[in-house]
């Protein structure tokens, strides 16, 4: 490709990327996947890497992040971001305009309506048109800088143009994380495993804090802006600034009014109430300003609040229903939460079954009992919250919930520390939860690096009994045969706090009926999703007549089950799930007591599971019928892809064993380094503690982590079981001679494009001849190799720290001189 040919096509994938996310951000739809959107957004940068002089500062390759911030700087506002007075009555808002009628002696005056977003407030300063710096409110007098977070977040400008343009201007917005985003990442973190984002205002401003701004553009943050600041901004109402800011490209929420009274504010209040839900945030009021900013000065401030503006903050919806059982979930650190199943009930526009229990403690606030009807409340929460309970309406007789004493995963003891509220299962070598954090780790592309090792795969095998440690894994292939069949995922079960195994209801319906397809019962249990269990089945029962699908044994299956969970009523429900034991004893009838059935499935993850305890002879009819409840299980292609991958880990090298190994506060780097200092993993168990603190870049603190690590029987028999496999547990020798000791006891970070290396060339370049290579700056740097094109917020760090920065030239000198 010619040059100009290259600038050609990189102003096309421009306009396309731009066009794109104007789209997604600005007007919430989408025209092309996520997968065509990443190839647009890998060709620009591959071209703007080829070709780096028609790099544009910016362009939408510099949305992608890459920079590491340790430290945010607090920097002061040079306008103060005021905090303003709420009310929640109607009686208040129309105290509020009697007090701003009286302050400008006339009611000649109109409101500026806007919605109340639920997200983090952020100031933005823009200079000649460039935007300079990024702000969070901190205590609205100062906050912390996060520009190269910011400037990650596709739809705010990074330069703007057009007329009437400041010199230097300021506008302030809410960055939030779409609700659909905030549920796709948690739908990702629960499927590996672990703790799920409390709410989406908290994870936006988690994420706007985030040390990586690589990860920060990831998590497609989108934001709303509602003020223009600056001296000569040549406007005289608020209206008058936003329709400005509109014009200049900023993202302005389209839900803003102006109101000739107040009596309108309270029908545009009115008017939001229900449609709000529809949004793509949490809102959770309306902010209501003077529009004229010479009324506003009129007005002035009190001590906290502005007089010319107040937010009237709607009150959080509140439902009353059953509570039909108490689940606990087992996060990847042992904690454990209690998760509340409730009857259908319709709240802020959404169907709610479930509720947060937090812990005991709030279980015991709220003395819940067996069967009580709670008052269910939604605010920013991922999942709704109980408020209270109705003691009315308590059965006679109803017992007290009892919190459980024993981990729902692995049955061992349960621990509280005095000071924390939640409780922790401390089995962290066998508790499935907890062991799936380090076979992940394990498996890292960074590590053992065995990409056919997946989450569900791994979770499959954890729970199924086949890996308790990550050495295991190459134990997998003397039970090749074993594996087939295996369940692979276990997201259609659920395990009560008795440990009871539930399966999901869509699951059971496949399963129990023939020739409807699981895609037709997935939209019938979407569409029923309103109603109790018992009405459920029978509104499926009608609609099996309305599809004429082998009517009579269908319906009559169904009709059984109902029956079933009749007679079985003393077992805990729980909404959209049925017990395991039960469906099976539908199938099996006299092969087996329902109470072994129930024993086993306590004891089990999977139907597989417990198919393969009880050990039954069964016709291969049966076996299909029961087959359906079943996830996609491990097939012979799939088992040899796998096996296949763990083999190939084996010629890992040391470096990457080591850190594979999951050595508290070992990264990559410093299992690099330890493992070339020492040269085998029987070097560093033997090494003193005076030996590892020689190593520059070694501290106490890990030297404490190493020990601790050596001195439980179990990782040394991990790591026997691992060297019987043949992984790497010395340095090759060839890798271990240094080329030279040129750059030794050196801290060296390259940055930039480089004429002579590519990104793992340098690190293995500064290694050979005794340096050590570090990804990020700090001030422990000895110096920066300062490439074409290096990122100026790094720049800017670098002289702030005083780190030197030298020549590709005068580096390559240091060494061959």
């Amino acid at each position: 490709m010619t040059h100009q040919e290259a600038a050609d096509r990189i102003a096309q994938l421009t306009r396309e990327i731009n066009y794109h996310n104007h789209l997604y951000y600005q007007e919430d739809r989408i025209e092309i996947s996520d997968f065509e959107f990443d190839k647009l957004l890998e060709e620009l940068i591959r071209l703007e890497t080829q070709f780096p002089d028609l790099l544009d500062p910016d362009s939408p390759s510099q949305r992608v992040g890459g920079t590491i911030t340790k430290e945010f700087e607090t920097v002061a506002h040079e306008y103060r971001m005021l905090s303003l007075g709420n009310t929640y009555t109607l009686e208040e808002l129309m105290a509020f305009d009697e007090r701003v009628a009286k302050g400008l002696g006339s009611r000649d005056y109109e409101y500026f309506c806007e919605m109340k977003f639920d997200g983090v407030a952020i100031s933005l300063v823009y200079e000649n048109g460039k935007l300079t710096r990024a702000v969070t409110r901190g205590d609205g007098t100062k906050g912390d800088d996060v520009t190269a977070n910011v400037r990650t977040i596709r739809n705010i400008p990074l330069t703007v143009v057009g007329e009437q343009i400041p010199e230097k201007f300021e506008v302030r917005g809410e960055i939030f994380l779409p609700l659909k985003e905030f549920e796709k990442i948690n739908a990702e973190r629960a499927q590996r495993g672990e703790a799920l984002l409390a709410n989406p205002r908290n994870a936006a401003s988690g994420t706007l804090k985030m040390q990586d701004s690589g990860v920060v553009a990831n998590r497609r943050l989108n934001c709303y802006f509602y003020q223009l600041l600056g001296e000569n901004l040549s406007v005289n109402t608020h209206s008058e600034a936003i329709h400005l800011i509109e014009k200049w490209g900023f993202n302005v929420s389209q839900t803003y009014k102006n109101a000739g009274s107040i009596q309108e504010v309270i029908q545009y209040i009115e008017e939001w109430r229900e449609k709000r839900h529809q949004l793509p945030l949490d809102t959770d009021g309306v902010v209501l300003k003077i529009n004229d900013y010479d009324q506003r000065e009129e007005l002035g401030f009190t001590a906290k609040n502005p007089r010319w503006a107040i937010a009237y903050k709607y009150k959080a919806e509140s439902a009353e229903t059953e509570l039909l059982s108490i689940t606990y979930q087992v996060g990847r650190t042992g904690a454990i939460t209690p998760v509340a199943n409730l009857s259908p009930v319709s709240l802020a526009g959404t169907t709610v079954k479930r509720a947060s229990l937090h812990n005991a403690n709030e279980i015991e606030r709220l003395d819940l009992h067996e069967g009580d009807v709670v008052f269910v409340e939604k605010g920013g929460e991922i999942i709704p919250k109980i408020t209270a309970v109705n003691p009315e309406k308590r059965k006679i007789n109803a017992k007290p919930i009892q919190y459980i004493d024993r981990c729902p995963e692995c049955g061992t003891a349960l621990e509280r520390k005095e000071s924390e509220a939640k409780h922790f299962c401390p089995n962290a070598e066998s508790c499935p939860p907890q062991v799936l954090g380090r076979i992940e780790h394990f498996v890292h592309k960074r590590a053992m690096d065995i990409d056919t090792l997946g989450t569900e795969r791994i979770r499959a095998l954890i729970d199924q009994g086949f890996i308790q440690t990550y050495a295991d894994i190459y134990e997998l292939e003397a039970r090749e045969k074993e594996l087939l069949g295996l369940e692979m995922s276990q997201d259609q079960y659920e395990k009560e706090g008795s440990g009871l195994l539930y399966i999901s209801l869509e699951k059971a319906l496949f399963a129990l009926t023939e020739g409807i397809s699981f895609k037709q019962i997935q939209e019938f249990l979407i569409d029923a999703a309103e109603y109790p269990m018992e009405e459920t089945l029978h509104r499926f029962q009608d609609q099996i007549r309305k599809w004429k699908k082998k009517v009579p044994a269908n319906t009559g299956m169904v009709e059984r089950l109902i029956y079933a969970l009749k007679d079985h009523k003393d077992l805990p429900q729980l909404e959209d799930y049925v017990p395991a034991a039960l469906i099976l004893d539908l199938f099996l009838g006299r092969r087996v007591e329902f109470e072994s059935l129930l024993e086993a499935s306590k004891k089990e993850g999977t139907v597989h599971g417990i198919l393969l305890q009880l050990a039954l002879d069964l016709p291969d009819e049966l076996r299909d019928r029961i087959k359906k409840l079943k996830a996609n299980t491990f097939q012979e292609g799939v088992i040899s892809n796998m096996l296949e991958g763990i083999k190939a880990s084996k010629n890992q090298p040391f470096e990457k064993v080591l850190f594979a190994l999951g050595i508290r506060n070992i990264g990559e780097n410093t299992a690099q380094l330890l493992a070339r200092h020492f040269g085998s993993i029987q070097k560093l168990m033997e090494a003193s503690p005076e030996q590892l603190l020689e190593i520059n870049g070694i501290g106490e603190t890990l030297v404490q982590s190493i020990q601790e690590f050596f001195v439980k029987e179990e990782n040394l028999k991990i790591i026997a079981q691992l060297q019987s496999h043949g992984l790497k547990f010395e340095i090759e020798q060839d890798s271990n001679q240094p080329k030279s000791q040129a750059l030794a006891g050196k801290k060296i970070l390259a940055s930039g494009k480089l004429e002579n290396f590519k990104r793992d060339e340098i690190v293995d370049f500064v290694q050979s001849h005794g340096g050590q290579y570090i990804s990020s700056v700090s001030k422990n740097l000895d110096f920066i190799i300062e490439g074409e094109g290096m990122g100026p917020s790094k720049k800017e760090k670098a002289q702030k720290l005083g780190v030197p920065m030298i020549s590709e030239d005068e580096f390559l000198k240091m060494v061959h001189d």
